[in-house]
């Protein structure tokens, strides 16, 4: 065991990593969409929305930065952008940097390149306010910017099982097909109190310290963030609550939690918000107390550049995609949907790769996954890597939306429906990288 003493004099003159914190502001003015335009404009703020993350400065390489965003989704060139800025701010390169969102529902969102397809047929500020994108996104990367590091004696992991949040949203009948979305708020129907089904019960915590400081905190967990939304509040909802809850500085990812929801413990009433937020922030601290430290071993960093298979046949052909963003007959909700799609599509066709990221020190492992990703990748993950204790964000480029499992697609349901816009081979694809990021932890 390595003294308080003995840590501070090992890192006295050249430490090996340093870290710095920063906060910003991305609460949307009144009237903004919100939900990418799935639900009522903001109409009032119950909590302000944040973006925190660390930049970290390993010795003898470029910063890294971590993210998270307390919005819907940022996605396609809006993704794109978000990275490039951030990277500017902190002198790195966009592969290095990690952002996502935290997924809530009564939140904006960012995708810069179905705007644009959507402002060129007189349908500007459906989808998002682009005037208010743009200086969120200004403020991020300045507070990345100027955020001030400092050195890293050790790090800490832990984590504790959270009792009454997190259900699996798909029911199956005998058969092994779909019967029952049972969604983030489930009611009226007894297959709301069905089996817990495939999860991952673990809160995750990750602390940076200098000697018997703690920096800041990462936390990870894996449902859906909603209680309830839609009534034209903005809020960072029960996450956002059991963040708020946490001591210092704590940032919080979402992992896999496409298929993941609070269904079975919430008929949507707004007492609930209160009552899993307490249930989260309990199961945060556990993790926190948890942790057990280790000293900073060297800090790799991997990228895997993944092309994802596009849906194919019908209506996920790109010109069906293209007659519905047309269709003056379809309500502007419909054709922003439409125009993300076609977004992502030519973004596809046109050779778009995806960075899958994996940060490793010592026992720890971070991955950085796009869109709304299934929890058996987690698990997988998981179980590729038994030494290390492997956290997982989900919710980074939103471009695909929904990735499911191969068998999940022969399943059907809500999840690999239309908002799903890649293929089954994704597994194969998802699965092969993932190996490949956690290669360095298994040695």
């Amino acid at each position: 065991m390595i003294t308080r003493r003995g840590f501070v004099a090992a890192f006295a003159t050249r430490p090996r990593l340093r870290v710095a914190t920063f906060e910003a502001d991305v609460t949307p003015p009144l009237g903004t969409p919100l939900c990418i335009a799935l639900v009522p404009p903001g109409e009032r703020v119950d909590d302000p929305l944040l973006a925190r993350g660390v930049v970290l400065y390993p010795a003898g390489q470029k910063p890294i930065v971590l993210c998270a965003v307390d919005w819907l989704g940022i996605g396609n060139t809006g993704h794109d952008r978000w990275r490039e800025a951030l990277a500017r701010a902190v002198r790195t390169s966009p592969d290095r940097v990690a952002v996502h969102t935290v997924h809530q529902h009564d939140a904006p969102g960012d995708d810069a390149s179905a705007n644009a397809l959507l402002e060129a047929r007189g349908l500007a500020n459906v989808i998002q306010s682009e005037s208010f994108a743009r200086k969120a996104l200004e403020r991020v990367a300045a507070a990345a910017g100027n955020a001030k590091p400092r050195s890293v004696t050790h790090l800490s992991t832990g984590s504790a099982v959270v009792e009454g949040v997190a259900s699996n949203r798909r029911i199956l009948d005998a058969q092994g097909k779909f019967l029952f979305q049972r969604f983030t708020a489930c009611r009226a129907n007894p297959l709301c109190d069905a089996p817990l089904g495939v999860i991952d019960p673990n809160a995750k915590s990750v602390g940076f310290w200098n000697g018997q400081q703690r920096l800041a905190t990462l936390a990870y967990y894996t449902t859906h963030p909603m209680s309830h939304y839609g009534k034209g509040a903005i809020s960072a909802d029960f996450v956002g609550a059991a963040r708020a809850q946490q001591e210092g500085f704590t940032i919080y990812f979402t992992g896999a939690a496409g298929n993941i929801g609070a269904g079975k413990f919430n008929d949507g009433a707004p007492a609930n918000r209160a009552v899993l937020a307490s249930r989260l922030a309990d199961g945060m601290k556990r993790a926190r107390a948890a942790e057990q430290r280790f000293a900073v071993d060297r800090i790799d960093w991997r990228v895997e550049p993944v092309p994802l298979p596009l849906r194919s046949g019908g209506d996920f052909a790109e010109d069906a995609i293209l007659r519905a963003v047309d269709n003056p007959k379809l309500i502007p909700r419909d054709r922003s949907n439409a125009a993300r799609y076609l977004a992502w599509h030519r973004l596809v066709k046109q050779g778009r790769r995806v960075d899958l990221t994996a940060l490793h020190c010592g026992p720890l492992t971070l991955l950085h996954f796009p869109g709304e990703l299934f929890v058996e990748y987690q698990l997988a993950a998981q179980r590729e890597a038994p030494r290390q204790t492997v956290a997982l964000a989900a919710y980074g480029d939103y471009g695909p939306m929904y990735i499911g499992t191969r068998a999940a697609y022969e399943e059907g349901g809500y999840e690999t429906g239309p908002v799903s816009r890649v293929g089954p081979e994704v597994e194969d694809v998802l699965l092969s990288a993932t190996r490949r990021l956690l290669q360095t932890s298994s040695r």
